[in-house]
């Protein structure tokens, strides 16, 4: 796992500061090009940024690994990476990270007229514990000039023997408040503290400003054996600023902070419940829409050449081939929307690609695609782009199967802005509390900003003030993966592969967890006598 910290950052915005996101790269040695792995969440108006994303980097020995850092100050909606501005960047190899001897590496940014980098990188320690905590705060000083503040907290872990934190998570603000209370967080101890209860944690408090760099409460420190001692006087903390303290001899605290609960359990994993008989039940939508241009002609989107997969192809193989192996019978349904479907030639937004009308299953993903190629020679396109029928088709499935031992994954491939927005947003927030993913995969050169506003990440998905019970939705733009499946077919499928199911497992969690679903016992292993 590597985590970034930056400082001193160049300041590119006129009235404000930088919103900085890192970009990360890999670097083909071969064929010297860049393919990008991940990207780190926008941190607003700083020039300091600790971001809480972590990257997931596998180590190979035996490889070169070089990896680039870029850093961007992200000004607009628009997901590349060209329209942004370029704060500066750095090379380094996986292998220099592990092999600092657990400090921070420290670097340069190139370009950027400014700016260090510091990489951590960490081994992550497999651990079922988990960490639930409250915070309250008392007291805390005044920061907005026409109100009280709006505080949040940001929590650290201890990175080398350098006094260096890395975010591991940040609580929400509340508003126009001296004393708040913040809502319980869950964290894995392996991320909180990386399995080790003497660790050095930083507990940082700020307040919240919409339009400038958020204001420095107070910190204070401790350790996940301390907090673990609960709501006690000694899980009473001051908040200290330093800088105050160090001008004022009568200074005391900026407030107090308040351990309101810390308890600590196991909670299964993904793999345990795979073990224990969940099957992944794995779906197909695709948009045979106009707008991707005619099957016969070699512009088109739905172009089927032998020689080389279409976007489409490449979407359901890279994803099909990984999550077939979690459904015993590999039967998956394959349907499409907005065409015009045989025999009577009406638009459709849930026909079967197969070109049956009793059934929509398909043999594998082999069975899939043969399913597709048919649908080529035989549905016309046309349109709208609507969502809300698929969706509401698995959900169906999903609704019928509640006992904890059936999950259903959507994926949807789709190469324009979607029309049917409220109707698929009140159809995601209903499918939330049901036992189900959708994966929306964006192919050709479209503007897919509005499918972020589905992706859950950064905002609760909404519908007429009914909000998602939790995060279903993961969107993934083609077009960023292309390069390396042209430099490396294989390595780009499997990234693609990793980004688009990155978020299925804790999503399987999530909706396990809310409903008491336990894993189911692990078959016994099978001696064979000779």
């Amino acid at each position: 796992m590597v985590s970034l910290i930056i400082r001193k950052l160049r300041d590119a915005d006129l009235t404000s500061k930088s919103d900085p996101v890192c970009v990360l790269y890999w670097k083909d040695i071969h064929k010297n090009s860049l393919h990008e792995l991940a990207r780190t969440e926008k941190i607003i108006d700083s020039l300091e940024p600790c971001w809480v994303q972590k990257f997931d980097v596998d180590y190979r020995f035996e490889e070169r690994q070089v990896l680039q850092f870029h850093i961007f100050d992200w000004d607009n909606s628009k997901h590349e990476t060209s329209t942004q501005d370029k704060l500066g960047w750095t090379e380094c190899t996986l292998a220099e990270i592990m092999a600092s001897g657990g400090e921070p590496l420290t670097r340069t940014l190139n370009d950027g007229k400014g700016g260090i980098i510091v990489v951590v990188g960490e081994e992550v320690v497999e651990s079922k514990e988990v960490v639930t905590l409250s915070f309250a705060g008392s007291g805390l000083d005044k920061k907005d000039m026409f109100g009280k503040s709006d505080p949040y907290l940001v929590v650290s872990k201890s990175v080398g023997s350098n006094n260096q934190y890395t975010v591991v998570h940040r609580t929400e603000y509340i508003k126009k408040t001296l004393d708040p209370v913040w809502k319980p967080f869950v964290i894995r101890s392996s991320l909180l503290c990386g399995g080790d209860d003497q660790r050095p944690l930083k507990i940082e408090c700020f307040d919240y400003d919409k339009d400038s760099e958020h204001d420095f409460i107070g910190e204070c420190f401790t350790t996940l054996a301390k907090l673990k001692q609960g709501n006690v006087s000694s899980n009473h903390y001051d908040l200290i600023n330093p800088k105050k303290k160090a001008k004022k001899s009568s200074y005391k605290n900026s407030g107090k902070l308040m351990v309101q609960l810390c308890t600590v359990h196991e909670e299964p994993t993904f793999l345990d419940h795979i073990r224990g008989g969940l099957q992944l039940h794995f779906t197909v939508a695709v948009d045979f829409t106009a707008s991707n241009g005619h099957p016969a002609q070699p512009n088109s989107l739905h172009f089927w050449d032998p020689r080389v997969e279409n976007q489409y192809a490449t979407a359901i193989r890279s994803v099909g081939e990984i999550i077939q192996d979690y459904d015993s019978d590999k039967q998956f349904q394959a349907l499409g929307f907005g065409g015009r479907v045989p025999p009577d030639f009406k638009v459709s937004h849930e026909f079967f690609l197969n070109g049956r009308v009793d059934s929509p299953y398909c043999a594998g993903v082999q069975g899939i695609l043969e399913a597709y190629r048919h649908s080529l020679a035989t549905v016309g396109l046309y349109g709208p782009t609507n969502f809300a029928p698929v969706i509401k088709h698995v959900a169906n499935f999903a609704r019928s199967l509640l006992d904890g031992k059936n999950y259903f994954v959507l994926l949807i491939i789709t190469d324009g802005c979607i029309t049917d927005l409220p109707a698929t947003r009140e159809a995601l927030v209903m499918a939330s509390a049901l036992p189900m993913s959708v994966i929306i995969v964006g192919v050709g050169n479209e503007d897919f900003s509005a499918m972020e506003q589905l992706d859950g990440d950064d905002r609760r998905l909404s519908h007429n003030g009914q909000y998602a019970v939790r995060d279903i939705v993961q969107f993934v733009e083609l077009q960023r993966h292309l390069p390396m499946m042209l430099s490396s077919p294989a390595m780009g499928r499997a990234q693609l592969a990793r980004d688009v199911l990155a978020e299925v497992p804790s999503q399987v969690l999530a909706w396990m967890k809310a409903n008491n679903h336990q894993p189911g016992t692990p078959k016994t292993d099978v001696t064979f006598q000779f």
